[in-house]
């Protein structure tokens, strides 16, 4: 546990804030540090403030303080790691109680999915703010970098941490927001080098977090009129792409009955100054797009303004899983075998290229309906390896010997290691079946290798 001064700094002076940056007196505690937690509070260690990370993630806990590095598909992170525990700027606690009172910034860096029916989930958010009612010292600042509708911290968020009559806003505690933004499997380069936007219950304190921010990010941060206007930013660049790559994977349907190539319409329609390119896939996973537009979709549901777009949107690329099986279902008529029975190898079950995250991918729903036709369903992921998910053992590697036994691949996931594979490796199959969800295969080549092929909007 970094040992930290009784000392209390007034966040709401912007003079003694300063001080205390330049001093490197702050004292920060980051709960959850999970995915973007831990590359935040290790950010600020690296920047010299004694920093500690909570979560009640035991093992996660027990890891780091161990040493390891628990996020190795994060490039650059494990140097700052090691650095920062050697000098002692950062450790990890499951211990809110200390934590927290003996702090002068909190960073709440917590998660926000959705439940069963598709409605957000702040519990962790809530159960912290409880919390916070209880323990947090008076004149703290607490920054919320989760991604969250817009009005959750003035609806919400305030009146939970205020509700045991210690605290009140803008007099002796203070609340802001600085969504996070960042990619996984980038989130060094983009901490270092994209815009971050900074909105505080009064203008003041959104000064304060534009110059904590500053001390510690060299990148632009955009001062915003209040929390919610930035929360609304956050999510309107995020639910723009999931709109997008669900435009694109519509057309791809069509474009696949007319013969047309996805790919090569995109290639060319990017050329265009005003084209933003997106590619249709199996489906749109992860912690972010799915989410932010059912957050969005919640808020239009609460205060009755429909947004169309959105949920049309929604349902496209919540289909594109049932598309890749009736891809896969012609590809084995087309061959003359049946689906029941069959042997399939799916390559990559992560939500995205080159990360090591299943969240909402749309794998899962491939695999499952694969099961319910009947096929035996192997996996291969270099990310996962020898683990078991979706209650299948993943292989450890793809071999010859491998494919050999196999009726068909589908590609799900565009891993760097998939985009190397010799397309003549896929002609040793026992029926040479292969479905490419990413347009990472050459539809000509497989086609003057005599594969029985299927590309997602590949004509």
């Amino acid at each position: 546990m970094v040992i930290l001064s009784s000392l209390k700094i007034n966040m709401n002076n912007h003079t003694d804030v300063e001080k205390s940056l330049n001093s490197r007196t702050l004292r920060v505690a980051v709960i959850g540090i999970g995915r973007i937690g831990l590359p935040t509070a290790l950010s600020f260690a690296k920047s010299g403030l004694s920093t500690v990370g909570v979560d009640i993630n035991e093992k996660l806990i027990q890891k780091i303080n161990s040493g390891n590095f628990p996020l190795m598909d994060e490039p650059g992170y494990e140097e700052i790691f090691h650095d920062v525990i050697k000098t002692g700027k950062f450790s990890a606690t499951t211990n809110i109680e200390e934590a927290v009172p003996n702090s002068d910034l909190i960073l709440l860096s917590l998660p926000t999915p959705m439940d069963e029916n598709n409605i957000p989930d702040y519990s962790a958010l809530r159960t912290v703010a409880s919390k916070l009612s209880d323990i947090l010292s008076p004149n703290s600042l607490v920054i919320v970098e989760s991604t969250i509708e817009p009005g959750f911290i003035e609806d919400e968020m305030i009146s939970i941490i205020t509700k045991s009559g210690r605290l009140s806003a803008t007099e002796n505690f203070f609340i802001g927001v600085c969504p996070e933004n960042a990619n996984p499997g980038e989130i060094l380069h983009d901490f270092t080098n994209l815009p971050r936007l900074v909105g505080g219950i009064s203008p003041d304190i959104t000064k304060t977090i534009k110059s904590i921010y500053n001390f510690v990010f060299s990148v632009e941060l955009i001062e915003m009129p209040n929390c919610k206007t930035a929360n609304a930013v956050k999510l309107t660049t995020n639910v723009f792409r999931d709109i997008n790559i669900a435009f694109v994977s519509e057309l791809s349907l069509m474009f696949e009955k007319l013969g047309i190539d996805t790919n090569k319409v995109l290639d060319a329609a990017k050329k265009k100054y005003n084209f933003q390119v997106h590619y249709p896939g199996a489906g749109v996973g992860g912690p972010c797009l799915p989410i932010n537009s059912y957050q969005l979709l919640n808020t239009a549901k609460r205060i009755g303004s429909p947004l169309t777009i959105i949920e049309s949107g929604r349902k496209i690329n919540e289909r594109m899983p049932q598309h890749v099986i009736e891809l896969t279902t012609e590809a084995f008529e087309e061959s003359g075998t049946p689906l029941v029975g069959s042997e399939i190898l799916i390559l990559g079950i992560s939500y995205k290229p080159d990360v090591k995250d299943i969240q909402l991918t749309p794998a899962e729903q491939i695999i499952k309906k694969l099961k319910d036709l009947g096929t035996n369903v192997h996996i291969y992921d270099p990310y996962f390896s020898s683990t078991e998910k979706f209650g299948i053992k993943i292989l450890e590697s793809i071999s010859p010997e491998l494919l050999e036994k196999m009726n068909a691949v589908i590609i799900v996931t565009a891993h760097k290691e998939f985009k190397n594979l010799n397309i003549s490796n896929f002609c040793k199959m026992r029926t040479p079946i292969l479905i490419d969800t990413r347009g990472i295969i050459d539809p000509t080549d497989a086609h003057n290798s005599k594969l029985i092929f299927r590309g997602l909007g590949r004509g």
